[in-house]
């Protein structure tokens, strides 16, 4: 039985090596997609960047603490908010502190932070799902019973479209967080075989789609009220967009794109270890040349070994031995 096993081997090795792709070991499957494995790999670190990110995203400004604080969509700057063409219009400033107005108010994902020139952010909203800013309610909430302050109408008309854009941008920020997330651990997987690799890149291109909308959607949404709201001749609002906040969604969009573009890449490109096993491609070159007198013993057999000869014992006499 073990020759004739032996014999069955030897053929199937035999058979392999004129098909073109010998039966290679696991070590020689390796090293034949070890390309696929390094983008796979170079796919997920640009997928753990952009989670980094988003995360970031997702905290600032939740939190009256250090740095927190300093993270926001836009900040609108009330401390002179009657302009200067008015008469005592410091007075009325100073007026318009007492009644509970704040310096400033910073935009954030979950919530809103507010604070005074001097003292930096003294409070910090509740954070909330779906949350949008809607300053005419702030204003409100903020100053004293019977006080009121009258916005122009260009604000009020934009307010359906702020909380809208806001939902939109929310859900697309949140579902791009968790989705990078799991696809992190999902793209090494696409080693294996092309067939897998297709899926992976279905999602990887929706999860760039939700992260570069959402950051469209934010970008213009927070800079077309910048300007809507500092054009305002009645009224001297400040208003200052965040750059390190735009900075960390375009970079987790950025890192997003890249990723999808490389799994694209790998869809058709780089064998992956289904392609060696099946001899469609045979990947890295230098993998069979690896062990290859270990292969030739495989496919010739094992070396036949010379019979040991019997020499006398050291010490002894031939003559003795008898």
């Amino acid at each position: 039985m073990g020759l004739f096993g032996r014999r069955r081997s030897e053929n199937s090795a035999t058979t392999a090596v004129e098909q073109g792709h010998p039966e290679l070991t696991k070590t020689q499957l390796k090293r034949a997609t070890r390309t696929r494995k390094t983008f796979a790999l170079i796919t997920s670190f640009f997928l753990f960047v952009a989670v980094i990110f988003l995360i970031l995203l997702q905290i600032s400004g939740t939190y009256n603490k250090s740095l927190l604080r300093d993270w926001y969509f836009i900040r609108l700057d009330l401390s002179n908010v009657v302009p200067s063409s008015v008469p005592n219009f410091a007075l009325i400033n100073t007026i318009a502190q007492t009644l509970g107005l704040h310096d400033f108010y910073q935009v954030g994902l979950w919530n809103f932070c507010e604070g005074y020139k001097g003292e930096g952010v003294t409070y910090c909203s509740h954070p909330e799902t779906l949350y949008w800013f809607n300053p005419v309610e702030i204003l409100r909430n903020e100053l004293l019973a019977g006080a009121s302050i009258n916005l122009p109408a260009d604000i009020n008309d934009i307010l359906d479209l702020i909380r809208l854009v806001s939902n939109w941008m929310f859900g697309l920020f949140l579902t791009a967080t968790v989705l990078s997330f799991v696809l992190i651990f999902i793209m090494p997987l696409s080693v294996f075989t092309r067939w897998l690799a297709l899926p992976v890149a279905i999602l990887a291109f929706l999860n760039a789609l939700f992260t570069t909308v959402a950051s469209v959607l934010a970008t213009v949404m927070f800079v077309i009220f910048k300007n809507t709201i500092s054009g305002v001749a009645e009224l001297n609002i400040g208003a200052e967009i965040g750059i390190t906040m735009f900075a960390f969604m375009w970079v987790a969009s950025a890192m997003t794109i890249f990723a999808w573009l490389f799994q694209m890449g790998l869809c058709c490109c780089c064998a992956s270890r289904r392609d060696v096993k099946t001899g469609r491609k045979r990947g890295n070159e230098k993998a069979y040349s690896m062990d290859g007198a270990a292969m030739r013993g495989v496919i010739d057999g094992p070396a036949e070994t010379e019979p040991k000869t019997a020499h006398p014992a050291r010490g002894v006499k031939f003559w003795k031995r008898r």
